[in-house]
């Protein structure tokens, strides 16, 4: 790949890791401040339900950082847009959809068809 394209990869998950990193801390500020009594039942089950939800939420988030860390770090190595399964090029216009992606769209596709198999077993 194009060192001019791999800067542009390099920025995109830069800016994603930031925004990612900046929204955990804010969650974080929030998890730990709400220090509300809350009238009922009814309210207490809903904050617990609004926190499970976004405990969740940034639990998915922090795999994502470490996939973004992962493609820096792919991208630093000369790695990045190379498929660990076949060795051929990733699409661009598949790396666009998900910077972080590690196989071909073939691969990924063959991938997803044998894990629903053994799931179906």
């Amino acid at each position: 790949m194009e060192t001019e394209r791999l800067e542009f990869f390099r920025a995109l998950l830069n800016d994603r890791l930031k925004t990612l990193l900046s929204e955990a801390g804010a969650t974080l500020i929030d998890l730990t401040g709400e220090q509300e009594s809350l009238a009922d039942a009814l309210d207490l089950a809903s904050m617990e339900s609004n926190r499970d939800f976004q405990l969740r939420i940034r639990d998915r988030e922090r795999v994502l950082i470490h996939k973004i860390r992962e493609a820096l770090s792919r991208i630093d190595s000369a790695e990045y847009g190379i498929c660990v399964a076949c060795g051929d090029d990733i699409s661009e216009k598949r790396l666009l959809a998900r910077p972080v992606a590690t196989h071909c769209i073939d691969c990924k596709t063959e991938l997803e068809q044998l894990e629903r198999s053994s799931r179906d077993l």
